[in-house]
């Protein structure tokens, strides 16, 4: 008996990792299931970008993923493997993240011959807004967003740092503001030829100038919410013919850790009436504190060091 009871914490960590890796497959099963069927209802390649909150090694430590060298790495090979005429259908659900990893994606799907669509089905913000700008239309669903694209240098926005720089008098202002200050112009300058290099075909020479300038000169703060009406103002090629089974897949990718949920509902039952007795009521609560937008690089280095046992967001299956 004292030997079991010696043994049960090695037993229930085995049975932890296990339940868990059995989970982890079964979701892998679903998605493939789901994706093949997709692909051959639409005839594209779809390709999924989805950046949750993600339980991460043994202990499920959570971890917020935005786009990092991995996903590109992934991406890349799905787009090398697809052949020139067939459409890229991308599922776009991200923060943003780092601005390398987010350009050597946006230029590899502008490179591909075929047709290309970014799906919005909540957000894509920063980095994730630079790689819809790749695609021949950006479709968002109702609500749905993008956001400026505008680079943030050592957790400030770049433009603000410039602005500072240049009003503030040159013997008060400190070598290191000067410096990033510096820093920003550049990155600006950069961002918005990127931009405008991945709108070239898409929209009109001055178009695509305007529309460069005014995600990347910092007129927003770096969370600000474009939806589909101002998109359109703003000169983007955007639609709101969202696919209802583009929608359904987001279903595939929940945030995984377990907690108590901020929003609260309950379906409505099929043709159930609206008034009477089977009148269902919906509760919101306040978002839960702690949340925050991911800027162009990550606000702590330390962010930058990868995890052996980080599992890579993009997911595509081969035909």
């Amino acid at each position: 008996m004292e030997a079991f009871f010696g043994a049960l914490p090695i037993l229930l960590i085995l049975l932890f990792i296990l339940s868990r890796n059995w989970s982890n497959q079964q979701r892998h099963t679903e998605l493939v299931a789901k994706f093949t069927k997709i692909q051959k209802k639409r005839k594209s390649r779809v390709i999924a970008i989805v950046h949750r909150q993600e339980p991460m090694g043994m202990l499920g430590i959570p971890m917020l993923r935005y786009i990092d060298l991995n996903d590109a790495e992934d991406v890349l090979d799905a787009i090398r493997k697809t052949p020139p005429n067939k459409p890229l259908e991308f599922i776009l659900h991200t923060p943003g993240g780092l601005v390398l990893p987010a350009v050597q994606i946006a230029r590899a799907i502008k490179a591909h011959p075929g047709k290309k669509t970014v799906f919005v089905p909540h957000y894509a913000m920063s980095g994730g807004t630079l790689i819809a700008l790749a695609a021949d239309e950006i479709v968002l669903s109702e609500h749905a967003v993008l956001g400026p694209i505008d680079p943030q240098i050592g957790g400030l926005p770049a433009a603000s740092v410039v602005r500072v720089a240049a009003e503030k008098p040159i013997q008060n202002t400190d070598d290191y503001t000067l410096v990033l200050a510096d820093v920003g112009a550049m990155a600006i300058n950069q961002l918005e030829k990127i931009a405008r290099e991945l709108l070239t075909g898409t929209v009109s020479e001055n178009a695509a100038v305007s529309i460069s300038q005014q995600l990347s000169s910092g007129r927003w703060t770096h969370d600000y919410p474009i939806a589909y009406g101002e998109a359109k103002e703003i000169g983007l090629n955007v639609s709101r013919d969202m696919p209802k089974e583009i929608m359904e897949m987001m279903a595939l990718f929940p945030d995984s850790l377990k907690r108590n949920k901020s929003v609260k509902y309950i379906e409505d039952e099929p043709n159930a009436a609206i008034e009477g007795p089977n009148r269902v009521t919906l509760t919101g609560l306040q978002p839960q504190p702690g949340a925050r937008s991911f800027s162009y690089g990550p606000w702590n280095p330390k962010e930058l060091k990868s995890k052996p046992e980080e599992k890579r967001s993009p997911f595509w299956r081969r035909d």
